[in-house]
């Protein structure tokens, strides 16, 4: 990841974390598609932490990109074959925007300097990817992340004082609101 060394290794806890407790979730949800679904944000949150790694420690050229492409690819492509199938929640097509956002990003910062090389430094970096995809790829997951607070956020009624959840407030959907935000971040630093 370029960008500051600190924002890839709070990166690396947030996504870590987030991606064992997900993981350590799979056999507790209900049935198999909350597996599924569980296991899919496992997979984003480990591989996001894997990719939040500064370079400066662990340079993944020239295998990371291809590696991460082929993993996040198959993943994107299981989700939306899941969805095509009428079994679709919206979890499924967020997993797929997720997981080609992933192959997005490791094919952009294969092609993109290294951060203190050719010239370039971690603050001054030419921006890897396209700017039209990335901004897309950030109106997506900053939509995102605001849709999630208001379900994780309780509502005071006016008349009766009364604290409501619009949503089903748990800790699944703050591993997501998480796993956005680390979204945000890593957009933001290509």
């Amino acid at each position: 990841m370029q960008g500051p060394p600190l924002v890839g290794w709070l990166l690396v806890a947030l996504c870590a974390a987030t991606g064992a407790y997900c993981l350590a979730r799979i056999g507790a949800d209900a049935g198999p598609a909350g597996g599924r679904a569980t296991g899919g944000d496992a997979l984003m949150g480990l591989g996001m932490a894997a990719m939040a790694v500064p370079t400066a420690v662990l340079d993944t050229r020239p295998w990371g990109a291809p590696l991460f492409a082929a993993v996040f690819g198959a993943a994107g492509l299981r989700s939306l074959l899941v969805a095509a199938r009428g079994r679709t929640e919206p979890n499924h097509l967020h997993h797929a925007v997720g997981a080609f956002a992933m192959v997005y990003m490791a094919l952009a910062m294969a092609g993109a300097p290294m951060a203190g090389h050719s010239g370039h430094t971690a603050a001054g970096h030419e921006p890897a990817g396209t700017p039209l995809l990335t901004g897309l790829l950030l109106v997506y997951f900053a939509v995102y992340v605001v849709r999630t607070v208001a379900v994780l956020v309780p509502v005071v009624a006016a008349t009766s004082g009364e604290v409501t959840w619009p949503g089903r407030p748990n800790l699944t959907n703050a591993c997501r609101l998480s796993m956005g935000i680390g979204m945000l971040a890593m957009l933001l630093t290509m």
